[in-house]
């Protein structure tokens, strides 16, 4: 044989895949030839160079793996001797040989001739000493060469996602897009990142949450609309929150949050089966199962909190009463109002309980601006959030559409903005806009999709997340 010369040659085109050769050939008995000549390509894995006998493991970028034997009867004492001098741990390697077993029966392939697909100049990590969870983050690329789990996760996330598109466009969704980048933030209670335009000469403000835009959609007659979308929000970074995540957002004219929460389960579910075959996911660690399969437990907010606590609360509990109970229990609420008196004891509380799937159900009306009055409950709102393992995971609303009460209740963030709240809305103009000419009933529903696959796989937010963002080393 003759090698090409060059470390990074061009237009190498294997004719089999090895995961379609371990498929197929694993089982054959020991020194079993099959007369199948294949040319195949794989980072090398695992070298060791014997005598007149070699032998490789190549790995594709799926993890697929299959021996090399590299002998020097077939490739003559030139070839092999290169094979030994130039091929490490990390290169890429093009070979064309029979697909074979060896002599313990392991899947191989005889090389017959051979070249460098794309010489490494770095070795590869150790897995076990040197890819702690900051390296893996910083250099996900490794990450994904040397950890299955990396790999798994990856095809995990992107099943799931096409789970999601399937479940709601099968019910007659349609998929849209919204700005990232937006005059005024809204859509959430979050701090958002700002940026400037030169062009515009104007101050704007990286998306917390395409909710406005969807609704301004739906007013415009796409009754039933969703949005996979990145979303930014200038807060702490912990094993629950990134400050650049995916959202799910879905908007139905004529549903509401009872509707929606139906949609949420079965869509979860759907994806569950997706990924694991059935509704029990498993986790990471090959051991925890948690099944998401059957109907899913409802709690009211203000009634188990009340039940956790041993005191009745209501929505017409003041907030010095709610301010004592938090005192009592070291519970901090930066903007004292009932609404976050309520929410952040609840947290406290009963949130540490949850493990099953749960919605949590009917909260403060000042903590949620955009959610439309309880039909029977003074007080709160007709809002969900959902509960898995611990934290929150989707939430769902019977959207406020009355253009005179969202008002006031956006008049009433920029209130709470003005007090010292910096994750409060403010007042949106175009949207109230919107809302004038007439928004029908809606149900909506938010859901993270780095959460969705912590909950499914156990792990944190920077492991679902590919190339998840990390401070300057």
């Amino acid at each position: 044989m003759e090698l090409s010369g060059s470390a990074y040659p061009v237009g190498l085109t294997p004719s089999a895949k090895i995961a379609e050769l371990v498929k197929t050939y694993t089982g054959l008995a020991p020194d079993e030839t099959t007369g199948n000549v294949v040319s195949v390509a794989g980072r090398a894995v695992m070298v060791r160079n014997g005598g007149k006998l070699c032998f490789s493991v190549i790995q594709a970028g799926d993890g697929a793996r299959i021996q090399l034997m590299v002998s020097f009867n077939n490739l003559g004492e030139a070839s092999h001797k290169l094979w030994k001098e130039l091929v490490d741990l990390g290169d890429h390697v093009f070979v064309t040989g029979e697909v074979v077993a060896s002599r313990t029966g392991e899947l191989s392939i005889m090389v017959h001739s051979w070249e460098i697909a794309s010489k490494a100049l770095r070795p590869l990590p150790s897995v076990h000493t040197e890819l702690n969870e900051e390296n893996r983050a910083r250099r996900r690329y490794l990450d994904l060469i040397v950890r299955d789990e990396a790999r798994t996760m990856v095809y995990q996330r992107a099943n799931a996602l096409a789970s999601i598109r399937r479940t709601l466009t099968e019910r007659g969704l349609l998929e849209i897009e919204t700005p990232m980048l937006q005059t005024v933030q809204g859509g959430a209670s979050a701090r958002p990142f700002v940026t400037k335009s030169n062009a515009l000469a104007t101050d704007l403000f990286l998306r917390i949450a395409p909710e406005l835009f969807l609704k301004r959609a739906v007013v415009g007659g796409i009754d039933q609309v969703f949005e996979i979308n990145r979303n930014f929000r200038n807060e702490g970074a912990d094993s629950t929150h990134s400050p650049e995540f995916a959202m799910l957002e879905a908007y139905c004219a004529y549903a509401d949050y009872d509707q929606m929460a139906v949609l949420t389960r079965e869509m979860i579910q759907a994806v569950v089966v997706s990924v694991f075959g059935s509704t029990v996911a498993t986790w990471a660690d090959g051991e925890t199962q948690y099944d998401f399969g059957g109907e899913w437990r409802s709690i009211s907010m203000y009634e188990s909190l009340s039940a956790a606590t041993g005191i009745p609360i209501t929505p017409a509990t003041s907030t010095v009463e709610l301010s004592a109970i938090a005192d009592e229990h070291q519970v901090t609420v930066k903007v004292p109002t009932h609404g976050k008196y309520i929410e952040e004891l609840w947290d406290h509380f009963v949130k540490p309980t949850l493990t099953e799937p749960t919605f949590v159900r009917d909260f403060p009306v000042d903590t949620s601006p955009l959610v439309a009055p309880h039909r029977s409950i003074e007080g709160v709102v007709e809002k969900w959030d959902l509960y898995i393992n611990g934290f929150e995971l989707a939430t769902g609303y019977s959207e406020l559409v009355d253009p005179v009460l969202q008002r006031e209740r956006l008049v009433a963030q920029a209130a709470l903005a003005g007090r010292g709240d910096d994750e409060a809305m403010p007042l949106d103009e175009d949207f109230l806009e919107a809302l004038e000419y007439g928004m029908p009933p809606t149900g909506g529903i938010g859901m993270g999709i780095d959460r969705l696959l912590m909950a499914l796989t156990g792990q944190g937010i920077r492991e679902t997340i590919l190339f998840p963002l990390v401070k300057s080393s």
